[in-house]
């Protein structure tokens, strides 16, 4: 990815924070914000797993901080670490595979269908909605049987498996391992105290990139693979039973491909951690 467009997806994610820093100006900002703690499970959704929503589910965790705005609104920053993958291809002819570890940052905003912040008659539990901007970094990966019966795990993008950048297939590009996405979904929060929440959420991550799983277009046939870039290329392209020839569908690139997050997580409001920080320096005093 080049510089140009790593810097327009940064000044996007540093826009999406800035409700997040305007909180944190305000003077009641402690009080109104929570350490949040996460985890949950992530699904891949795309070309080998014929879009389903219930694919392979992996671990996954987030911390970050949540501020209330008011009584029904309130802005979250995440940062998230997981991983995805499709171990069984939909396809049993096509035969592809991939896992891959996942980096995201976010910024949402959610709406609680009850009062629930502070100044409110406030309601012990509420339902809400959420959605924001995400930066999140992929690596898809496959597993590849050494001569000796090691199993080595190769990066699918160097590799260029659907011939991007080859002298046939110019106008395809390597694709970007930083990628935008638009998280949303919905969730339930409860008070378990005067400071302490629980939420369950499960949303869905709409990315605008086709190849988290390194599958969108055609073949490109093992000889331009195995002349211009390598003969693991050729290999890795097409990993099915019978040779695939030259244009035969490999993927469907009318889809990009999404995932989603299932989590549960505790809140702490920072005036409590402050109070307990505090107490802890004069103790040592």
């Amino acid at each position: 990815m080049g510089g140009g467009m790593r810097l327009r997806w940064l000044m996007a994610f540093l826009v999406s924070a800035l409700p997040l820093a305007a909180m944190a100006q305000r003077t009641d900002f402690v009080s109104r914000t929570e350490l949040v703690l996460a985890g949950g499970g992530l699904s891949y959704i795309g070309d080998l797993n014929d879009q389903s929503a219930f694919g392979d589910l992996h671990g996954g965790g987030s911390i970050g901080l949540r501020s209330r705005i008011d009584s029904r609104w309130s802005v979250r920053g995440m940062v998230s670490y997981g991983s995805l993958s499709a171990e069984k291809d939909c396809n049993e002819h096509r035969n592809l595979s991939f896992k891959s570890d996942l980096f995201e940052g976010a910024m949402t905003l959610e709406f609680d269908f009850r009062p629930y912040g502070p100044g409110a008659t406030e309601s012990m539990w509420t339902p809400y909605l959420f959605g924001g901007l995400a930066v999140f970094h992929f690596n898809p990966k496959a597993s590849y049987v050494l001569s000796d019966g090691t199993v080595q795990w190769v990066e699918l993008q160097p590799l260029r498996t659907e011939g991007q950048g080859t002298s046939r297939y110019a106008k395809r590009r390597p694709y970007a391992l930083m990628q935008l996405s638009m998280p949303f979904g919905l969730g339930v929060r409860m008070r378990l105290g005067k400071h302490v929440s629980l939420t369950a959420e499960y949303g869905f991550r709409k990315t605008w990139t086709d190849y988290l799983d390194d599958v969108s277009t055609t073949y490109v046939g093992h000889e331009l693979l195995a002349d211009e870039v390598s003969a693991l290329s050729a290999q890795m392209a097409d990993r099915s039973r019978e040779p695939n020839a030259e244009g035969i569908k490999r993927g469907d690139d009318s889809l990009d491909d999404w995932y989603s997050y299932f989590n549960l997580s505790v809140g702490v409001n920072l005036d409590i951690l402050v109070g307990w920080m505090r107490s802890k320096r004069c103790d040592i005093k």
